[in-house]
């Protein structure tokens, strides 16, 4: 019977879930850490290919930020025509990515 308690007690404590990235806790709000490390560049500074990209998915979209990573993938804060703000990531062509 021992054994039986502690074979399910066992099993159990084996299906807890295991996090990919720690979270970080702070100020007693909880922040994972993203691989990727994005810095703020200008606005002009900004393929072309990925303004035109934002012009025809996005029509009427007004971008406030730019970051681009190592990888040149770029994160955009995004204002779209209906007043909500959102995040983007697009490749240097023109790709979507989801992130």
């Amino acid at each position: 019977m021992k054994n039986l308690v502690f074979a399910t007690a066992l099993a159990m404590g084996s299906l807890t879930p295991v996090l990919a990235t720690p979270p970080i806790f702070h100020d007693g709000i909880m922040e994972v850490i993203m691989a990727q490390d994005f810095t703020e560049i200008d606005l002009d500074n900004l393929p072309d290919t990925i303004t035109k990209a934002l012009e025809k998915d996005h029509a009427g979209a007004v971008i406030n930020k730019a970051y681009v990573n190592d990888e040149d993938e770029y994160k955009l804060e995004v204002t779209f025509s209906d007043g909500t703000n959102s995040e983007l990531y697009v490749d240097a062509e023109g790709n979507w990515i989801d992130m």
